[in-house]
């Protein structure tokens, strides 16, 4: 199963592209500490409507 659990919105799509590209370098632990200081349950977003 797949969940939606964070998002960002940009202007431009360079900008979504890049930030992206950034974010594939990191290492899992900081995905994770992002993705809990947004969405501290894990709800699912898609499901949200966001």
């Amino acid at each position: 199963m797949k969940r939606l659990v964070y998002i960002e919105s940009f202007d431009r799509i360079e900008d979504a592209i890049a930030r992206e590209k950034a974010m594939k370098k990191w290492n899992r632990l900081w995905k994770l500490d992002l993705i809990e200081r947004q969405n501290p349950d894990w709800d699912d977003l898609y499901e949200a409507g966001l």
